[in-house]
């Protein structure tokens, strides 16, 4: 992590001032919350909604802090403390992430994408783990706050950083790739994630093709191939830089050849290797995250046979295609952090053509920020679900209602439930549990129905 004078500090941000009394103080690491403060931290006060992070730097000393931020036009800051007077405290944050990732040697691979990039980001982590010390964005810290805490918490020797970006509207890929200058750029996909704020597929496109915009010259660019719209847009970029392709049709660089799964995992075959590869993850969908991953790794000369080991160690952030044990014996699909019209199909089609279940579950929740047509795209879902394939389907919240619409116009009325009250749904679903049993849980994170899970999980 970060380690530097107060002087040195000041002088990676523009219109920093400090007492000279201080020069010399060193600090150790970044924090913007005074509950997780270190010793030795710089404190970071930055302006919320509801609180102002100024009214907690005391507390922060308290905690051991060694130095802390202060916003110019904020009065009355503290005296006889190692002050650091910056203009705007997020954009000082910003701006000493961006000093810090310059004074690095490490390489640092970026991946963003309307689905699958938190899943891509543990899956590349764990290739490149096998020849380099590799650091990544840990769990969602991968925002305009986010980004830059991740980059001040690499330690010096790190080899590569595998840093997730994300975004909800226009200019905000662009500020965290100028920060983190990538080697190399990963886009997962263009699914529907984000319609609410930039209004179209060709928009979403747009906004994620920013990440080239801080790939260094000659850094490679990694992109489904199949996706017409990054293609058509790629036109215009006049940067010199190496592309590469994944999908599924011959076309790509990287394609797959063939896709078998079960409960427990995924075995798939590419055109590049004739090697199987075997991960404990399951879905079509994944097959596309490995791909684009194994580009990005076969780059950094990580063998093919090496991965296929790797494959077999991945550690996925938690409620990302996370499979558990539930109660009587049932298998649970944990893939509730997210969601979209794209992602919830992908899982659909997932556990649509699962074997080995004689009872197939789905419970979904509220799909969020997906403008003025989510009512069509939630009752589109349930149009979606097979009632040859998937025996009942159980809905959760507001929008969850029209997926439960959609649903009934296949199903018949005593498969389909819709809740409004996760302690009633958790209820019901428990007597269809047994070693039979295979249920999926998925909805926006805000739906927060990891709570279902937690409740029909088997005790370890």
């Amino acid at each position: 992590m970060i380690k530097k004078s107060v002087k040195q500090i000041c002088e990676m941000i523009s219109n920093a001032s400090f007492d000279h009394t201080y020069a010399n103080q060193v600090i150790e690491g970044v924090s913007i919350n005074t509950k997780e403060v270190e010793p030795g931290n710089l404190f970071i006060p930055l302006k919320g909604e509801k609180r102002d992070g100024h009214e907690f730097v005391l507390e922060a000393f308290k905690q051991g802090a060694s130095a802390s931020f202060w916003q110019k036009d904020v009065p009355n800051p503290p005296q006889n403390l190692p002050i650091i007077f910056v203009e705007d405290t997020l954009k000082a944050l910003q701006q000493l992430a961006g000093g810090y990732r310059d004074q690095l040697r490490t390489k640092v691979v970026a991946v963003t994408g309307s689905n699958g990039k938190t899943t891509t980001k543990d899956i590349l982590a764990g290739l490149l783990s096998v020849n380099y010390k590799v650091q990544k964005t840990q769990g969602n810290f991968n925002n305009h706050i986010g980004l830059p805490l991740t980059i001040l918490s690499l330690k010096e020797d790190t080899e590569v950083a595998v840093l997730e970006m994300g975004m909800s509207n226009y200019g905000e890929i662009e500020l965290l790739t100028n920060l983190a200058k990538p080697d190399a750029a990963i886009i997962t996909n263009i699914g529907d994630a984000h319609l609410q704020d930039l209004g179209s597929r060709e928009g979403i496109a747009k906004a994620k093709l920013e990440i080239i915009s801080g790939l260094k010259e000659n850094g490679l660019f990694v992109y489904p191939g199949d996706e017409q719209l990054i293609r058509e847009q790629l036109i215009s970029i006049t940067k010199p830089i190496k592309i590469k392709t994944f999908g599924k049709s011959a076309s790509n660089d990287f394609y797959s050849k063939q896709i078998d799964f079960n409960g427990t995992g995924t075995a798939f075959k590419t055109n590049v290797t004739d090697l199987t590869f075997h991960m404990p993850i399951l879905g079509e969908y994944n097959v596309m995250n490995a791909l684009a991953a194994m580009i990005v790794a076969n780059n950094f000369g990580i063998p093919f046979e090496a991965m296929n080991n790797a494959f077999a160690q991945i550690k996925l952030t938690e409620m990302r295609m996370e499979i558990l044990r539930g109660i009587n014996g049932s298998q649970i699909l944990n893939d509730a952090y997210n969601a979209s019209p794209t992602s919830v199909k992908a899982v659909i089609d997932l556990v649509t053509n699962l074997s080995g279940f004689l009872t197939k579950i789905v419970v979904l929740g509220d799909m969020l920020e997906l403008g003025p047509k989510e009512k069509e795209f939630h009752f589109e879902i349930g149009e979606y679900l097979d009632p040859e394939n998937i025996q009942y389907v159980f809905t959760y919240g507001k929008l969850g209602t029209f997926i439960a619409k959609g649903a009934r116009t296949n199903f018949g009325q005593d498969h389909v439930f819709n809740f409004h009250d996760k302690k009633e749904l958790i209820e019901q679903l428990k007597p269809y549990l047994n070693k039979d049993t295979f249920v999926l849980v998925k909805a926006s994170r805000g739906m927060k129905l990891e709570e279902v899970v937690e409740a029909i999980k088997e005790e370890i």
